[in-house]
């Protein structure tokens, strides 16, 4: 890393329209300057079920590279409402976070993991 920027994590759906909120919402309740976006179709169902070694192999080295070249403490896993990839209700995916938060913490037990749920209005809401 070569300046003082605090970079943190965003394990999110491709979608687009929740780019922005998971975004600004991760910068205001973590005062980071940048957010390493990963992005998915459905990765709470991916990272809760860890049935495609090779997709859930992707995105464990792509949140090293954030981890170990741009010093990211913060790892945020999200679900979204209206979710084409993992097209579940609310409460299972409130599960599959809350899963997958298990599991990524397993892999960066010194990290700061933790879920958000994108509801109908595009609000985030911590789990």
């Amino acid at each position: 890393m070569t300046d003082d920027a605090l970079f943190a994590t965003a394990v999110n759906c491709m979608d687009g329209r929740v780019q922005e909120p998971v975004t600004n919402f991760l910068k205001k309740r973590l005062g980071a300057t940048y957010i390493d976006m990963i992005t998915e179709a459905g990765p709470d169902g991916i990272l809760a079920q860890m049935a495609s070694y090779e997709t859930v192999n992707s995105i464990k080295k792509r949140i090293d590279i954030s981890i170990q070249k741009h010093g990211s403490k913060h790892i945020a896993l999200i679900a979204h409402h209206d979710c084409a990839g993992n097209p579940v209700d609310a409460d299972t995916h409130r599960s599959h976070v809350r899963s997958a938060v298990q599991n990524v913490r397993a892999w960066y037990p010194n990290a700061d993991v933790f879920g958000l749920w994108i509801n109908e209005n595009w609000e985030v809401e911590e789990l």
